[in-house]
């Protein structure tokens, strides 16, 4: 995705933000059903199924399915396979490292987010794998609270991986992205600090918000499907994602439940929800 300028920025309307919020509310119910569902023994291709389900039940549709010709409606990405895996025939494994992106459109607007869960019992790496990569999302979404660009958005994403983990790596060529009447649109959101502070944040603007974080090495390559992004060093990855509204007097998390009412209290900020 190219650098994005300023004026094609799409802002968002309080009444449009209330019908993102919306889609992102289908997004979670579909996360949730298959982070319930998820467990050793569960089959990729069931938890494709019941998120589909899931976002056809709440008026949606699932908005993975046929983007350039991807074949799901989630992504199912394990261990090595950071993002983009397609649910086929895998089956999880004890200890496997299972990332889930998914995401819905309702009504025109879009909504995307993404969880990384163990199954069963990780081992501690693991464990500090998936857990950094959290609380760096949630870092990410604080900064954009009170952020005047972009850029400080992937400057607090990399200072909280770093400060948890240095030896961790942050993905550099795949990035958060704006959303609203598209999935993905202006601007590009880096995960690490650049020298761009990227676009100036103003009210109405949504992105999706998506730390990417493996355990060694950030070189990847490409499956021949097209599709599956996986490290060459064979290490794990961790993905998180929510879809993150920028109100008149701070952010709403469109994809959380309650907002990201928990999560940022526990950061000093407020939410600025428009229900």
């Amino acid at each position: 995705m190219s650098r994005l300028r300023r004026s094609r920025l799409e802002l968002k309307t309080p009444d449009q933000l209330r019908q993102m919020r919306a889609s992102g509310l289908v997004t979670a119910a579909a996360l949730a059903a298959v982070r319930d569902a998820l467990g050793p023994g569960a089959a990729a291709v069931e938890l494709d199924s019941l998120a589909e389900s899931v976002i056809r039940a709440g008026a949606a549709r699932p908005n993975f399915l046929g983007y350039d010709e991807y074949p799901a409606s989630i992504c199912f990405s394990v261990n090595d396979v950071v993002v983009h895996g397609i649910p086929g025939d895998q089956v999880v494994r004890p200890g496997d490292v299972v990332s889930i992106d998914c995401g819905a459109e309702l009504d025109g607007w879009h909504s995307d987010a993404a969880i990384t869960l163990g199954a069963g019992e990780l081992d501690p790496r693991a464990e500090l794998l998936v857990e950094v990569t959290r609380r760096a999302l949630w870092d990410g979404i604080a900064a954009f609270a009170q952020a005047s660009h972009v850029g400080e958005i992937g400057a607090a994403i990399e200072a909280s991986v770093k400060a948890a983990e240095p030896s961790f790596g942050i993905l550099r060529d795949y990035v958060g992205h704006g959303i609203g009447t598209a999935m993905h649109m202006d601007p590009e959101v880096v995960n690490f600090a650049a020298r761009d502070r990227g676009p100036k944040i103003r009210p109405g603007l949504v992105l999706a918000i998506e730390p990417m974080v493996v355990e060694r090495g950030t070189a990847t390559s490409v499956d021949s499907d097209g599709w599956t992004v996986r490290t060459v060093d064979a290490g794990r990855a961790a993905h998180w994602e929510h879809t993150v509204a920028r109100t008149e007097r701070g952010v709403w998390v469109l994809t959380e439940p309650d907002g990201g009412a928990a999560e940022l209290a526990a950061r000093g900020v407020a939410i600025a929800p428009l229900e």
